[in-house]
Order: C-alpha cells, then structure tokens, then sequence
C-alpha cells in the first residue's frame, strides 16, 4: 500500500483562500468553466483552488481579482500566504467552538491553559516543540494563542473553570523572569468576573484524570462537547456517553484540588519565593 500523503504546513490557508474564490465566483454568478475560461486555465484547475488542493499563484490571483472584480484581495492573499500555518488543521475546529462557547472547563498537566498563558510563556511553549518550530511558525503559533485571551475580556463574562496540576504549574519554562511573569498573570485572573482557578496538588493520593488533559465547551445552543489532546492529534466530540465520562472527571477533579482561596494562596507563596 502507498504511503499516506502528508497534508501541506499551509493546507488550512490554502482551503480558506480556496473558499474566497469560489464565494466571489458565486456571488458574479459564474460557473468554475466559465471563471477558467476567462483567466485562461483549465475547469480542473480552478476546482483544485477553490477546494485547497492547489496553492494560489500570484499572476493567477491578479487575474480572479480583475474577472471577479475584487480589489485586490486575492493577490494579497496569494502574496502573503505562509507557508506554514499558524493553526494546525486538528485544532481549528476546536478554536471556532471556543470562540462561540458560553462555558469553559479545562484541566491541564503538562502546561498551563493556553487561555491564561502570557505571551512569554505561549512562545517558551513552542520553542519547547519537537520537531522544532522554525520561528515563521513560532511567532504564528503564538500569536493565535495570545489573540485567545480576548476571552478573558468580554463584555459578557464568559464562565471559565480551570484544573491545574501542581508539576504544570511548577515548570518553569522560559526562565525565572517568564515564569514569575506568567505567576503574576495566573493570580490577576485568578479574581476575573467569571473565572475559577484551582490547583490540583501532588500531596493526593488519588487522580481521576491520569489519562491526560481535557476542555469541556457549552455552546450558545447547550450543546455540551469534550475536546482532548495526545502526541498525535486531538478528538472533539460531543458523543454524549464520552462527554459525561470527562465531565464526571472534571467534578471529581474540582472536589479534590484546592479550593479557589487556598489556590491564590499558593500562588502568592510561590510569587513569594521569586522575589530577588
């Protein structure tokens, strides 16, 4: 059997740009034949763009700009596409939802949320990857995790709930500064409008979430999904049996962590013992 093809680092760009195409071919009423046979292409062609499979080129986004009477939008796409994307293709979904959710459960143990991480630290995180990141996809991958923290700000709060584990929250990724730099952020969150934070310590003597970490989504519809991670790729789902086994997790997990005054107290201990 042959090989699986690998997906393109841009493949998630490519689609978007791909779906500009075919919306502004749609809205002047144009066949994909027809749109090819105006910039002088093949119908083949112009279907393999719109649907991601082929990179936009430059000349031919000049001339789906000048037919499609957009201006210029296509050849600034095609000219500044990267090439790698910022987001990789498994977690977009999982972005859209977050956007959207009215409510927000995560338990981590390796790193902290990506919702209270500072920029700093969202970079140490990267640059901690293997493979290693260039830095094109570093500074991508950083600043969609920073614009996340819109979140955090909304004029309605949306209701937050965060598990930490205690090695998590001790490593000290970036160094003395960024990590007493993300201490400090920890704590300011710690007492946002909507935001419960609380430290799942090692002195227990049991864990119901050994199988890794996990966020828990509430749509604007109530729809209630489970999105967990692993070394290869990610799993959203609102399957309603696997939903319950995460959600009873994460009760179990908040009865047993610190509560949210002892965690601020663990935090200002720890701030503490980083002053100079």
């Amino acid at each position: 059997m042959p090989p699986k093809k690998r997906p393109r680092a841009n493949a998630t760009t490519m689609k978007m740009i791909g779906r500009q195409v075919a919306a502004a071919r749609v809205a002047k009423g144009l066949t994909q034949k027809q749109l090819a046979d105006l910039v002088k292409l093949d119908e083949e062609t112009i279907a393999s763009i719109e649907q991601g499979r082929r990179a936009l080129m430059p000349n031919v986004a000049e001339l789906l700009d000048l037919h499609l009477g957009l201006p210029g939008t296509l050849t600034v796409a095609a000219h500044e596409m990267p090439s790698v994307d910022a987001i990789p293709p498994w977690v977009e979904e999982y972005l859209d939802r977050e956007r959207e959710a009215i409510a927000i459960s995560s338990y981590e143990n390796q790193v902290l949320p990506g919702l209270l991480q500072t920029d700093a630290y969202a970079e140490a995180v990267f640059r901690s990857c293997v493979p290693v990141l260039d830095e094109e996809e570093i500074v991508g991958r950083t600043a969609v995790r920073t614009q996340r923290r819109e979140i955090l700000s909304r004029k309605e709060p949306v209701m937050l709930s965060f598990v930490i584990w205690e090695p998590a929250l001790r490593l000290r990724l970036g160094g003395r500064e960024v990590y007493r730099a993300q201490l400090s952020h920890l704590r300011a969150c710690s007492v946002l409008p909507g935001v419960s934070l609380q430290l799942y310590p090692l002195e227990r003597t049991q864990h119901p979430a050994l199988d890794g970490p996990f966020v828990l989504l509430e749509t604007p519809d109530h729809q209630r999904l489970a999105y967990m991670e692993s070394q290869h790729g990610s799993h959203l789902t609102s399957h309603g049996k696997e939903v319950s086994v995460v959600e009873r997790r994460y009760a179990m997990l908040r009865t047993l962590a610190l509560n949210l005054d002892e965690t601020r107290v663990e935090l200002d201990r720890l701030l503490g013992e980083l002053q100079p």
